[in-house]
């Protein structure tokens, strides 16, 4: 059996905005939310962190904001290691993005000239650092991702952009950007 558009788009909108995840998600300890953050980080990184990819940023920090969860990631680069910091910690540059953004970023389904010249991603502070940061995770080698990931980053950001459409009542629903 095949849904319709209409069926489609209706059963999309019963998946809730991020913006519904944001409570539940800032109630999170602080301590598992950065644990968890970075063994993603250290999956997705370890052959660029071994192979002293990131050694040139050493020292400088970054935050990611997920406007619409009101979340927030402070990366400070060492040699050969990431660590994740408190979100209250000063940065030099920030990336922010809703969640639905960041996930399209992430799972290359978007990229990231797209976003920021739509306006759907900021880059704020040193854009020389923003830029670097840009630079070494595209030349990243999507097949060095662990497939588990590559699969949950891929649909999860297929399914949001979907979720997104359908909520705003775009014309093609599940298929639309």
């Amino acid at each position: 059996m095949e849904f319709g558009p209409t069926v489609s788009r209706r059963l999309l909108r019963l998946i809730p905005p991020p913006e519904r995840f944001a409570q539940p998600l800032r109630a999170l300890p602080q301590p598992l939310v950065q644990r968890g953050t970075r063994r993603l980080i250290d999956l997705v990184l370890a052959g660029p962190l071994a192979a002293g990819a990131l050694d040139d940023l050493a020292g400088r920090r970054l935050g990611v904001e997920v406007t619409d969860l009101g979340l927030r990631w402070v990366i400070a680069i060492g040699e050969r290691r990431i660590e994740v910091l408190q979100p209250d910690v000063a940065v030099e540059s920030t990336v922010c993005g809703t969640a639905t953004d960041l996930l399209l970023l992430a799972s290359r389904l978007e990229d990231a000239d797209t976003l920021f010249f739509q306006r759907r991603l900021q880059l704020t502070g040193d854009t020389e650092l923003g830029l670097a940061v840009r630079n070494l995770l595209d030349q990243l080698p999507w097949e060095t991702i662990p497939l588990w990931l590559r699969i949950v980053l891929n649909r999860g950001a297929r399914l949001a952009r979907a979720a997104r459409a359908a909520h705003r009542g775009e014309i093609g629903g599940p298929t639309s950007t």
